[in-house]
């Protein structure tokens, strides 16, 4: 089965980002043969950037990612990027530049598309 997860809103302030990557990484976790593919988009692009500080027991969505990208596909919008002057090279490692067309792709292959 696979899954989309298209996610919209900032990496904080709200949880709805945290709460769609908690969902995706339960998933990851408990069923087998699972894809994954999270798609950042608006000012969810900020959840990918590298170098996140944040308080001790405040959840890090930098390190979040880490697990989804080692079993799934993390792309962010590269116009939502461009719009907030984001640069490949400040992106989570294994994190990739993406565009509509292959989000279009994407949500055409999957199975299931959750958006938060």
């Amino acid at each position: 089965m696979k899954y989309l997860f298209i996610l919209n809103d900032p990496p904080y302030g709200t949880e709805r980002s945290y709460n769609g990557l908690r969902l995706a990484m339960t998933l990851l976790t408990h069923v087998p043969d699972i894809g994954i593919t999270v798609f950042l988009m608006g000012d969810a692009v900020a959840c990918a950037k590298a170098g996140q500080k944040t308080p001790d027991g405040y959840y890090n969505l930098e390190r979040m990612l880490k697990p989804i990208v080692r079993k799934g596909d993390v792309l962010l919008c590269g116009t939502c990027m461009d719009a907030r002057a984001m640069t490949e090279a400040e992106m989570v490692e294994g994190t990739r530049r993406s565009s509509m067309s292959e989000l279009a792709a994407c949500t055409a292959d999957a199975d299931k598309v959750l958006v938060f």
